[in-house]
């Protein structure tokens, strides 16, 4: 039988404890607990969550992985607009106060006690320009949007300072919210159409958007800058964490669409390939939800009720190796 020396030039080392900072590729024994070891690239994972309540997809989202929200949408049914909103605990999704005014392909920001919605289109396809806030029981109306939009667009932050770029018709508008008014703000050098977007106001992400777009820009609160494009292109896919910790995930890509179920994380420099998600989910909720080490993605069309969370991050990692 060949040995790793005759194939690697070299013995594997023996030791007492693991290598504080192994390479990729090495191997080692732990004469300690006698496991033979090894640094590899790991991908993060996906496992399934709880289902949403509600039969709708086009939604809106906000949130972490143990505190989300879930809000609006279009059913199946002859109104095809929805004010549905749900909690999630990391567990299972509830039902909570309806939005007050029910809208499709809207798309939201915060934190789950403290949301925005935004957007959306309230029964026709004019872009719409409604705002609500949420307080984590009840939604209350404010400020209408200068621009708005009926698809959704990319956006970020927390309620007292969050942005909404990237709307339908392509565009590179941005819109600034204080959580009071709304203001505009510096535009893209690519414009798009289903952007999404992770970050706060004055350190955000736009990545992507309809079609085949792998644009990827960089917000200091005034201006876009053009930074490391996506590995693969996409729109109407998942996202959350910060700028130099995100992650997107599922959407669709090309024309005519096709699924795509790859994760991508970013540092804030790099993008780098993470763990698949289990299902197709096209038009997921539009909002950053959870981060790049407990990313959450719920919905999507068809219409999808399931939920997946994420493990990550991926990169080297020290795994026990055997010799099947």
């Amino acid at each position: 039988m060949t040995t790793y020396k005759e194939i690697k030039g070299q013995l594997i080392r023996s030791v007492s404890n693991d290598p504080a900072n192994p390479q990729v590729g090495e191997i080692w024994y732990n004469n300690t607990i006698g496991v033979l070891k090894g640094d590899q690239y790991v991908t993060g994972t996906w496992s399934a969550g709880g289902n949403l309540t509600s039969d709708f997809f086009g939604r809106a989202a906000s949130g972490t992985q143990t505190a989300g929200l879930n809000f609006g949408g279009r059913n199946p049914g002859p109104v095809f607009v929805s004010g549905n909103t749900e909690e999630y605990n990391g567990t299972s999704w509830s039902e909570q106060n309806n939005l007050n005014t029910a809208r499709r392909y809207l798309s939201g920001f915060g934190t789950e006690p403290a949301s925005v919605a935004c957007a959306g289109a309230p029964g026709s396809n004019s872009p719409g320009t409604i705002t609500e806030e949420y307080n984590g029981t009840s939604w209350t109306s404010a400020n209408n949007m200068s621009i708005g939009n009926v698809n959704g667009g990319g956006t970020a932050g927390v309620l007292t300072a969050g942005f909404f770029v990237g709307a339908s018709p392509p565009t590179g508008s941005t819109e600034e919210y204080d959580g009071t008014n709304w203001t505009s703000g510096g535009s893209l050098n690519t414009a798009r159409n289903q952007s999404r977007s992770f970050g706060t106001l004055t350190a955000g992400v736009a990545a992507g958007g309809e079609g085949n777009v792998t644009a990827v820009e960089e917000y200091n609160g005034t201006a876009w800058t053009t930074v490391t494009s996506l590995p693969t292109g996409r729109g109407n896919n998942g996202t959350g964490g910060t700028q130099t910790a995100g992650i997107i995930m599922a959407g669709q890509t090309g024309s005519p669409a096709t699924p795509v179920l790859t994760t991508e994380e970013y540092d804030g420099s790099v993008w780098s390939v993470g763990g698949n998600v289990a299902n197709v989910r096209p038009n997921a909720a539009r909002g950053p939800m959870g981060t790049r080490t407990a990313g959450i993605i719920a919905g999507g069309a068809y219409p999808f009720l399931g939920t997946e969370e994420y493990a990550g991050p991926s990169g080297p990692g020290t795994v026990t190796l055997t010799t099947s």
